[in-house]
């Protein structure tokens, strides 16, 4: 059979591919016998894949981050004052955001296997958009802390399902600079909420006689409901499936992923069942060793919904402190592409991971050790960019280590992310107004959780070289393949 052939034949089997759970079995073999790595055609491709997955992605994720953390800048803006919040009542309001979300992120994770992510994901979008602005129609914080909830049920599903979303679509050395693209997104959001919540609160104040908190609240919440409605146009599903690719284009996808040791990927229903890729992912070590990085992670990027209130501590205060926010997120920005661009060229993600958190530890130290406060709002600046670049590194290290089948994929990065994310629960508590203006305990614990993750990532490293799965050697079990099938004279020479 020539290649030509063997390419229309597996173009037969693109649509059945969940049926088989077995990662090594012919399918996937013949899949990847017959790609070419870095042809001019999978650049063509994967260039195609691109343009269409990371923008719609970046400006929904964009909007989350907006909705999710104006409530630091709608507190200094005149929310505390309004409601007379305590700083006790102020930590609730977050808390219950991620009560909710820790909740329910494992089972959307599930469930998005199963459903279109175009549809489902800007279907997400709009209803949340919905409820954050209702937070401007809030009386008194339990009202708020309410709506905080609601709002945690229906974000839940984003952030772990758009990482099992772009692993169905990108190989493991791709996946890390996709994901800090779409990551730069809690930076922009960051620093463009500060822009926007200063303008709002400077010159929408008093309009139509709301406060200018709720304008903010009630603007950026329906701004997302208004572009969740279009996305779903632009957004493929699943590789196997998408109508924006060609017949031939799917098949390259799919061999381009069988080649990586993604043999089993989303898009039809799939042979193992929920029960069983949530009790292989909790009786899997290495799932509870990226949980506790990843709690490391979440626990100390808590410091961005205080970010204001530690600039007003500086001595920069309303609208002006506002501003003084923007270079924390410009510095985070930086930092998320230049570690997570780094770690996919060197293929170095657990050493990269150990750089930036011996970073932060290093700037952490120095912000709290100096009296200074230019020096410390420098050093607090590329601290913050340290914090912001180990999340997306720790989570795309996942599905490299936990790769297939994609459902025990897609529960491991749900269950990462949420009980990674329960680390907000207590993270918020760590910044009460009492500890102004120094706020020793919260940056000393943050500066430990920088620390730890220094520590466990090259540990991390060495366990699962030691006690690798059968997926770890997948590429290599495949290129023993390829070279028998050549050496029977099935395949050119030189192919592979």
């Amino acid at each position: 059979m020539s290649i030509h052939q063997d390419i229309d034949t597996q173009h037969k089997k693109v649509d059945e591919w969940h049926e088989k759970e077995e990662v090594l079995d012919q399918d996937a073999v013949a899949l990847a016998a017959t790609y070419t790595p870095g042809s001019a055609e999978e650049k063509a491709l994967v260039w195609k894949i691109d343009k269409r997955i990371i923008p719609c992605i970046w400006i929904l994720y964009t909007l989350s981050y907006l909705d999710r953390a104006n409530i630091g800048n709608a507190k200094t803006g005149g929310l505390e004052k309004d409601f007379n919040l305590s700083s006790t009542q102020y930590s609730i309001c977050l808390l219950v955001f991620f009560i909710s979300y820790v909740i329910f992120e494992v089972p959307s994770n599930l469930l998005i296997g199963r459903l279109r992510p175009s549809i489902y994901l800007s279907a997400l979008c709009v209803i949340w958009g919905g409820v954050a602005a209702l937070m401007g129609a809030t009386n008194n914080y339990r009202e708020l802390a309410g709506v905080r909830f609601s709002l945690g049920v229906l974000e839940a599903g984003f952030a772990p399902g758009v990482a099992f979303y772009l692993s169905s679509w990108y190989t493991r050395y791709e996946l890390t600079k996709r994901y800090s693209l779409y990551y730069t997104a809690t930076a922009v959001s960051g620093a463009f909420s500060g822009l926007l919540a200063g303008v709002i609160t400077q010159h929408l104040n008093g309009a139509r006689g709301l406060e200018g908190w709720r304008w903010l609240f009630i603007i950026e919440g329906v701004v997302t409901s208004f572009v969740g409605l279009f996305t779903w146009y632009f957004m493929p599903d699943w590789p196997s499936t998408t109508k924006f690719l060609s017949g031939e284009e799917r098949v390259l996808a799919a061999q381009r992923l069988a080649y990586d040791g993604l043999a089993s990927t989303a898009g039809a229903q799939g042979h193992l069942g929920h029960w069983d890729a949530l009790k292989r992912t909790l009786t899997n070590w290495r799932t509870w060793m990226f949980v506790f990085l990843y709690m490391l992670c979440t626990g100390a990027q808590t410091i961005q919904y205080f970010v204001p209130t530690l600039i007003a501590s500086l001595g920069w205060t309303g609208y002006i402190g506002q501003y003084h926010t923007i270079p924390l997120y410009a510095c985070a920005f930086v930092f998320i592409l230049g570690f997570c661009f780094a770690a996919d060229y060197t293929r170095r993600k657990p050493e990269l991971i150990c750089l930036a958190a011996s970073l932060g530890t290093v700037f952490f130290i120095i912000t709290v050790a100096n009296t200074k406060h230019m020096v410390q709002y420098v050093f607090l600046i590329l601290a913050f960019g340290c914090v912001y670049a180990l999340p997306p590194m720790v989570l795309t290290w996942v599905p490299n280590v936990v790769s297939s089948p994609a459902e025990v994929r897609a529960a491991t990065l749900g269950l990462v992310n949420a009980l990674g994310n329960s680390a907000s629960i207590y993270g918020v508590f760590l910044w009460p107004k009492t500890d102004a203006p120094r706020y020793i305990p919260g940056f000393s614990a943050t500066t430990v959780f920088l620390g730890l993750i220094a520590i466990t990532a090259p540990i991390m490293k060495l366990l699962v070289a030691k006690y690798p799965t059968e997926r770890l050697d997948t590429d290599k079990v495949v290129r023993d393949e390829i070279e028998k099938q050549r050496a029977q004279g099935r395949l050119p020479a030189g192919h592979a």
